[in-house]
């Protein structure tokens, strides 16, 4: 590919980053126009610091997972270059349409020389991985719609039924699907395990009972899938706050759940800007390695 080329699709892939910062700021704007944040107790930033470092950190299984569908089409490439490429580009996912981010990934993924095809195969790999694990957490919403169905045997069920795919991926599809579909769904579980510490640190366990934990976990990623198949909510942000109180309004009252909500917006938000520096990271760790190793 020519230089010039892969310059300017560089180039590309950086300014859809760039829309993603300014639109990740607006964000973060509304938000504090949204909440009154002198109600929290001073206890509680330090929890929503450590959540948001978690949640960008955990984005790296999403990273790693898109490099092992690469790999299942022979696009064997650096841990450091996925988590570079795909942290670069994830806050393009705020840009009203809900797309950019895999258009700047498209980019920068031609710009490193692999085929378009191939990309544009990997992103629909992702998109149909992503759905089927998120689709898997509706088990644990099952005893929301059926009361008389035991909460523990929902969570049972969900383990067998995510071993059972993982299984099936492995052999009628290849073990890099197999393990991107477990990285996705290691991510999903950790998203809506930080949802629940939002609930117990705004207003501890009194609120929530241990034995309800799977039906929040099952409804925030139902509501986050519904937020993924939503065409052009950026980020799925509306539909996820709507979803989530239409399933958990039984559970939990409905300003507390809308308090959780917009703080686990904050922190997901948070979470991918660092996740971006942490790729940004990578980015240069990257270019110093290349360098050291030029004649």
């Amino acid at each position: 590919m020519n230089e010039k080329f892969k310059k300017l699709l560089t180039w590309a892939g950086s300014i859809v980053a760039v829309a993603g910062i300014l639109f990740v700021g607006i964000r973060l704007n509304g938000y504090r126009t949204q909440l009154d944040f002198s109600q929290f107790d001073v206890f509680i930033w330090p929890g929503i610091f450590l959540l948001t470092g978690v949640y960008g950190t955990a984005s790296i299984l999403l990273a790693l997972a898109w490099r092992e569908i690469l790999t299942f089409y022979g696009e064997t490439r650096p841990k450091l270059w996925a988590i570079k490429i795909y942290g670069l580009t994830q806050l393009a996912k705020y840009v009203p349409s809900n797309i950019m981010h895999f258009a700047g990934r498209q980019a920068m993924g031609l710009a490193a020389d692999i085929g378009g095809w191939i990309l544009a195969k990997s992103t629909l790999w992702e998109l149909a991985l992503l759905a089927l694990s998120g689709s898997l957490f509706s088990i644990l919403t099952v005893p929301l719609l059926l009361p008389q169905v035991n909460i523990a045997l929902s969570v049972i069920t969900f383990v067998i039924v995510v071993l059972i795919v993982a299984i099936l991926l492995k052999n009628f599809a290849a073990l890099p699907i197999a393990k991107a579909f477990l990285g996705h769904t290691i991510f999903l579980s950790i998203s809506s395990i930080i949802f629940v510490i939002i609930l117990i640190l705004l207003h501890g366990t009194a609120i929530l009972k241990p034995t309800q934990f799977s039906l929040c976990f099952g409804a925030f990623i139902v509501a986050w899938l519904a937020g993924l198949v939503t065409p052009g909510a950026p980020a799925g942000i509306g539909v996820r706050e709507a979803m989530i109180l239409l399933l958990l309004n039984n559970v939990l009252p409905e300003s507390q759940l809308l308090i959780a909500v917009l703080l686990s917006r904050i922190i997901t938000v948070g979470g991918d800007v660092f996740f971006f520096c942490i790729a940004s990271a990578c980015s240069n760790n990257l270019k110093r390695t290349t360098l050291f190793q030029r004649p």
